[in-house]
């Protein structure tokens, strides 16, 4: 047996099966309709109907039973797919890290430079470093790099030799120990606490240079010592003053009680959050969370630009000891700010399964900001004439479109657990790194509520403060509006999209590709359709000051209500809405120069190349911005 569940709180608007047809995969099983969106429910594999549990124009809320199938009996078992709920692709995983940079015996590249060099037998001071130096090397503790490798992680140098190019690090501070001198022997901290439980230096990706720094979960768990807040002010002095990216591997338990070396109480007088802070808008900065990352830890960790995270990783405020010090239950680490949880609520910008993908994902992240690409592939030049549908009505994936405008290879979406009424990614269009922003029908019909308000505005922040061209897909019937919408504070959220774009430096275009209405359409063309480098349309493009069906209702009402209800006023109504739509179409938008053009949806991509040679990235501006939120 089969069960399919409704994907969504909808409307049914037809069966296309009925009990007893044989159904194949891919075949459409019936269309729902939700906030004036129909949504196709396809099945996956080969089966036989046995009972439909609603009737078309029954109304179905997320995750009801539709349908019951029955397996086809020459399939064999085991071997079929299941039938899935919708028709949506799911987008790709991050592609892995190249065999070459996996770590093996590039993992101990990290110890200080000369450690490993062959040549005449070394003199007794020279012997004194090279045996000082070892101590700071994976090999020379094989017993909790064995746990941690029985873990499924990595040590803190494997990734840091993983992300940066072979043989470009140099480390920064490695023969630190924790500040225990008065209750450890120096051989005790030099053997269990090499580099004060952090690696910091300088290195290069993809042959630019970064700063790179990562907590030893395995010294000390991670934690923050003195030691290791005295390097990470340095290497963020280095990162502020050169202008370099900054990687941190962010994994630990925040702040370390156990050094006692320096006379003070509670140590909130350390430099490092803030210093960290002021990188924001000056350089990338780029977090990645694998195990557990709790308290200060996190606390950084939520500073940086974008946050990559495994699957198994946890992120908190407060570990379990804080938790249940504040007298707030007992909780094992893996029950506070699980990735599930966090990717959910904005927290995590790329979830991934491991650090092999979390570091492969830094690298491409990092790479939007060192500069055009010589060489890229062009996807099929004229796949985008078919993403929006010609029925007007029935949803579509805007993600196809984002993949038909960006280079092939080069999208990267962001925040995709959050916010899903917008996509936001970062991809090139020949060669050259763009933000791009795309409404999603397939979530309220493409409406933007406080949640995709606040990810479109920071998306435009940080292209913004980074100097990225932002390209806006847009098809929105405008701001989501209602009492419930309301008490998210609607009107704080929603109104960051136009203090957020009146600060704009970076060049804007936008691109019309089915509905363009009110407000919403306002503020996905930086605050008005003459506020971007160009507004284009596809021929498929519809636009008003509010939805065609809202608008007919209002000022029509008089006319509509004169008629008998029934038959003869619908067909009114179902007249004055064709009206509206073909006064507002893309053509007639573009008669009235409200719009800059109507353009072939292939030629996309010409128009988006021709608009970024002729932009210019204008000088940070002085005055700060107020967010509205």
């Amino acid at each position: 047996m089969h069960k399919l569940h409704s994907p969504l709180q909808a409307q049914i608007v037809q069966w296309l099966v009925a009990p007893g047809d044989t159904v194949r995969a891919g075949d459409v099983m019936l269309i729902l309709e939700a906030m004036k969106m129909e949504h196709e429910v396809r099945a996956q594999a080969d089966g036989r109907v046995a009972e439909l549990l609603f009737a078309a124009g029954e109304l179905v809320n997320e995750g009801d039973l539709l349908l019951i199938s029955e397996r086809i009996a020459h399939i064999p078992r085991g071997l079929e797919p299941e039938i899935i709920q919708t028709a949506v692709p799911t987008p790709a995983p991050v592609a892995p890290a190249p065999a070459e940079a996996t770590p093996g015996a590039n993992a101990n590249a990290c110890a200080s430079i000369g450690a490993s060099a062959a040549g005449p037998a070394p003199r007794p001071d020279l012997q004194k470093l090279l045996q000082r130096q070892a101590f700071t090397r994976d090999t020379s503790r094989p017993v909790p790099i064995a746990k941690r490798h029985a873990q499924g992680l990595r040590s803190a140098r494997e990734n840091i030799a993983d992300l940066c190019d072979a043989g470009s690090f140099t480390e920064y501070g490695a023969l630190a120990v924790a500040a225990q001198r008065s209750r450890r022997s120096a051989e005790d901290l030099i053997q269990n606490t090499p580099a004060d439980g952090m690696v910091t230096g300088t290195g290069q990706v993809n042959g630019q240079p970064i700063v790179a720094m990562a907590y030893d979960a395995t010294v000390l768990a991670g934690t923050q010592g003195m030691r290791n807040h005295q390097k990470t002010d340095r290497m963020l002095g280095i990162a502020l003053q050169n202008k370099l990216p900054v990687v941190l591997f962010a994994e630990g338990g925040g702040g370390r009680p156990g050094d006692v070396d320096m006379p003070i109480v509670a140590g909130l007088h350390v430099t490092t959050f803030a210093s960290f802070a002021r990188l924001n808008g000056q350089v990338p900065v780029v977090g990645i969370a694998a195990g557990r990352c709790f308290a200060g830890n996190a606390a950084l960790l939520g500073c940086c630009d974008v946050i990559i995270a495994t699957q198994g990783s946890n992120i908190g405020m407060g570990g379990p000891a804080m938790v249940e010090g504040g007298g707030l239950g007992v909780f094992k680490p893996e029950q506070i700010g699980p990735s599930s949880v966090q990717h959910g609520n904005g927290v995590i910008d790329i979830l991934v399964d491991d650090e092999v993908q979390a570091v492969a994902a830094a690298r491409h992240y990092l790479s939007f900001f060192q500069g055009p690409a010589k060489d890229f592939t062009a996807p099929p030049t004229y796949a985008l004439r078919d993403v929006v549908p010609e029925n007007r009505l029935r949803v579509y994936d805007t993600r196809t479109a984002l993949q038909g405008i960006a280079d092939t290879g080069s999208l990267l979406e962001l925040r995709t657990g959050f916010g899903k009424g917008i996509h936001t990614a970062l991809a090139r269009v020949e060669g050259r790194p763009v933000g791009l922003l795309a409404n999603n029908p397939l979530h309220l019909g493409g409406a933007i509520d406080a949640d995709a308000a606040d990810k479109a505005a920071r998306f435009l922040q940080l292209c913004n403060a980074h100097g990225l061209p932002i390209v806006s897909l847009v098809d929105t019937p405008g701001f989501m509006v209602g009492p419930d919408t309301e008490a998210t504070a609607q009107v704080r959220h929603v109104s960051r999209l136009f203090i957020a774009a009146a600060h704009l430096r970076v060049p804007y275009l936008s691109v019309v590709l089915r509905k363009g209405y009110g407000l919403g359409a306002m503020a996905m063309t930086a605050g008005g359709f003459h506020s971007p480098l160009f507004t284009v349309a596809w021929p498929t493009g519809e636009f008003g000051a509010m939805g065609l069906e809202g608008a007919v209702r209002l000022g029509f009402k008089k006319e509509l209500e004169a008629v008998p209800e029934g038959p003869e006023r619908q067909a009114l109504y179902d007249q004055l809405v064709a009206r509206q739509y073909d006064n507002g179409s893309a053509i007639q938008m573009a008669t009235t120069l409200e719009i800059d053009a109507v353009i072939d949806p292939a030629d996309t991509r010409r128009w988006l190349s021709k608009g970024l040679q002729a932009a210019r990235v204008a000088e940070a501006a002085s005055g700060p911005a107020i967010d509205t939120w």
